[in-house]
């Protein structure tokens, strides 16, 4: 035991010891950083300031785009400076917190596409009591109820992770603290209580997408009995982009619990480490503009004011 070490620091592994091909996988993170970030503040930014997206559908999304924006903030920026400035070591502390955060936005964004998924099947199942059902004191409780269920998820699953001293191994063989290549070095006792709050959690998990798989089993079951097709297009027009951050979501989430993990750095661990961690904030912004034509059209009026505006200014 007067041996033992105890880790207080972490090494982020890179692919490659190349200098250039560091340098490289910098640029091309920061790169999709910057685009993921544009794309969800622009979105959010829309959905506040244009008057006609105050709905509880839009609310959602805004949500939703500043929970990707905190999603991969807290992994890329601290990869791309180790990348280009050749640094590999994050602290104990720091790895905590970008745990606690990471799970935290996964967690809430779960929690978020639950509740959008059922704001949907009141809206075209039971359009009636839509107003009634999904009022501004619902929207807000269910907002609150999500960020504070994640809170507690992260919470609980980060206090397990990180209750114990790590003396096996202080290397971590992906671009951030990863979950998977956390808990493989990890103490026995520590796998064991993950193991025991998985298996607790995963009911809650279990009924959130049997909500989800009930509200839109009765929406296609809607759509196909509706005997106007514009009303058909209209109601698949406003599930699509949801459907899809759903589908893409749940993939990144296998990806991630399921994937192999790696003893080694490799470009496979780390493809699927950029598939899980960047590809849904990154594309969740495009398929709500590409598929939703009141974010389109809310676009196209910004842009229109800021044209007018600047011309005004140059013939002034």
């Amino acid at each position: 035991m007067d041996n033992l070490t105890i880790f207080t620091e972490f090494l982020l592994m890179d692919v490659s010891g190349s200098r250039e091909l560091q340098i490289l996988q910098g640029s091309i993170f920061l790169v999709i950083y910057l685009a993921a970030v544009a794309g969800n503040l622009v979105t959010f930014t829309i959905i506040v300031i244009d008057p006609h997206l105050h709905f509880p559908m839009y609310f959602f999304m805004g949500n939703l785009s500043l929970i990707d924006f905190g999603y991969i903030s807290v992994t890329v920026p601290k990869s791309i400076t180790n990348s280009l400035m050749g640094h590999k070591v994050i602290s104990l502390t720091a790895c905590a917190a970008q745990t606690f955060l990471y799970i935290f936005f996964a967690s809430a964004e779960f929690f978020f596409l639950v509740i959008m998924s059922y704001d949907r099947y009141v809206a075209i199942c039971h359009p009636l009591h839509y107003a009634f059902t999904v009022s501004p004191r619902f929207c807000t409780q269910a907002s609150c109820g999500s960020w504070s269920s994640g809170l507690v998820y992260s919470a609980v699953h980060t206090g397990t992770m990180f209750s114990h001293p790590f003396t096996k191994s202080n290397v971590i063989h992906q671009f951030f603290c990863d979950v998977p290549q956390i808990m493989s070095i990890s103490s026995q006792t520590v796998q064991f209580s993950e193991f025991v709050a998985l298996a607790l959690s995963a009911c809650f998990v279990l009924l959130g997408f049997v909500i989800v798989f009930a509200s839109y089993v009765h929406i296609f079951s809607a759509v196909l009995h509706m005997r106007s097709v514009d009303a058909q297009n209209k109601a698949l027009s406003t599930c699509s982009p949801q459907i899809a951050t759903l589908t893409l979501f749940i993939f990144s989430g296998l990806f991630a619990c399921l994937g192999p993990v790696s003893s080694s750095p490799s470009i496979q661990t780390l493809l699927t480490a950029m598939f899980y961690s960047m590809v849904s904030p990154l594309v969740n912004p495009i398929i709500f503009s590409l598929r939703n034509r009141e974010i389109k059209s809310a676009v196209h009026r910004m842009l229109k004011k800021a044209f007018q505006f600047h011309r005004s200014d140059f013939v002034s």
